[in-house]
């Protein structure tokens, strides 16, 4: 059952990287070969339903369980009394690689020296959107481990959570033994970005979030492999748009939106369009409106004059093929006894919606993306009101596509050429992520 309190939690997202074969090891020293993608194995916490990796970080190596976070600009972890580490060394705050801003800080400590507790040290916010705080850390290169390749002089935002008389408020809403998160924004300090400058690859990344807390390993990969070649055929490509506001938790003025936005130009419900203001959809000057892609927001979040037409829409077309209606569950409006529901290949036979998309190409979502079981025998349309800008105290995007919309469907984002290839709901080809 989906409770409002549980939806709270698990309001906001996550990524992964697989293990390398023994082959693309060995091919990766090989003289003038080409360079293999960065590989994280995915997973889905079967309490939260929020996706994680694991990532090694430092000298002993500290294998740190963290929440993937498709807008997070960093990678950062709870360095408690626990970790330390001999490679560990803190940025100045003179560095050039040191980020300026209001937010801007230079770490004192007063000891036992450690990573995150030194002098003259960059600080960095580390965010958690999931308890919706920003916690001050300390900016640091250290080695990490991604699966059993290496990676030097690597980039990180370590706190230490037992300075602050609010710890347990750090690491709020992560999986059970979850210690950080990690970032996939358009930000310098994002993994894909430092890989990137550091490897000496291409600034593109792809992710396939699994549906199943039991299906095992999905793969979410940085580097060259764009995509596995049996699902390139299924793949289609739109922009990614630059939102030139920052709507990050601590705003920069002049400064554009590290997240990933897709450009919305219709949206269709079996085909018919739902009645919309095309601007309405667009990013206005303050930043406001728009479609982003987020892995911590748990369902598809949609703003007032969006939510109630599509819903309305999508309870004449479900009217249409005898669906049952039932009293609704929150947080979600539209619900239906399953039993009146048939089953396909790609989970509940409802009604599809279509994303139009600039270019003209559309992101089908089918029942398995569209619909959640509530509880029994009862599901609901997994697309929530999340009001209106005039009730929010910070930036609205028109539409967020929420994790439970893109399990299953394999996203490739190349940031060096604005670019998202996605391929729909894997499930309509007989594969899934986690089974190419």
């Amino acid at each position: 059952m989906v409770s409002s309190s549980s939806y709270t939690i698990i309001h906001f997202f996550v990524f992964s990287i697989a293990l390398f074969s023994v082959s693309c090891l060995s091919a990766s020293h090989a003289p003038n070969s080409k360079p293999h993608p960065y590989i994280l194995p995915i997973r889905k916490d079967p309490v939260t339903n929020v996706f994680y990796t694991s990532i090694g970080i430092g000298t002993p190596r500290h294998n740190f369980n963290v929440a993937i976070d498709l807008a997070g600009e960093n990678l950062w972890y709870d360095c408690d009394n626990n970790h330390n580490s001999s490679s560990y060394s803190p940025l100045s705050c003179d560095s050039h690689s040191c980020p300026k801003g209001s937010y801007s800080t230079c770490g004192v400590c007063h000891g036992p020296f450690k990573p995150g507790c030194t002098n003259n040290t960059c600080g960095t916010p580390n965010y958690n959107p999931l308890a919706q705080i920003i916690f001050p850390g300390d900016l640091g290169e250290d080695v990490i481990f991604i699966s059993q390749i290496q990676v030097p002089h690597f980039l990180s935002g370590c706190t230490n959570s037992h300075a602050f008389s609010a710890k347990h408020r750090l690491i709020e809403g992560l999986p059970k033994g979850n210690k950080g998160m990690i970032g996939l924004a358009r930000s310098q300090l994002a993994l894909p970005t430092q890989l990137a400058l550091l490897k000496k690859l291409p600034t593109k990344f792809s992710l396939c979030l699994p549906s199943s807390n039991n299906i095992g390993f999905t793969n979410l990969l940085v580097g060259p492999e764009g995509h596995p070649q049996d699902v390139s055929k299924y793949v289609q490509t739109t922009p990614l748009v630059v939102n030139k506001v920052d709507t990050g938790p601590v705003f920069e003025e002049d400064v554009p939106s590290t997240e990933h936005f897709i450009d919305v130009k219709s949206i269709k419900i079996d085909d018919q369009v739902v009645n919309l203001k095309p601007s309405l959809l667009s990013i206005d000057s303050k930043g406001n409106g728009g479609t982003k892609i987020s892995t911590i927001t748990r369902f598809a979040e949609l703003q007032s004059f969006v939510y109630k037409p599509l819903v309305r829409d999508f309870l004449k077309k479900a009217l249409e093929r005898r669906l049952k209606r039932v009293a609704s569950v929150p947080p979600f409006g539209a619900c239906f006894d399953s039993r009146s529901i048939g089953n396909s290949i790609t989970g509940l036979n409802v009604p599809t919606i279509d994303l139009v998309l600039q270019g003209g190409v559309q992101w089908t979502i089918h029942g398995a993306n569209s619909m959640v079981m509530a509880k029994k025998n009862v599901a609901c349309l997994a697309f929530v009101d999340g009001g209106t800008v005039a009730t929010m105290s910070f930036f609205k995007a028109s539409i967020v596509i929420g994790a439970h919309q893109l399990e299953e469907n394999l996203l490739v984002f190349d940031l060096a050429s604005s670019k998202l290839s996605f391929s729909s709901s894997l499930l309509l080809h007989n594969k899934t992520c986690s089974h190419f």
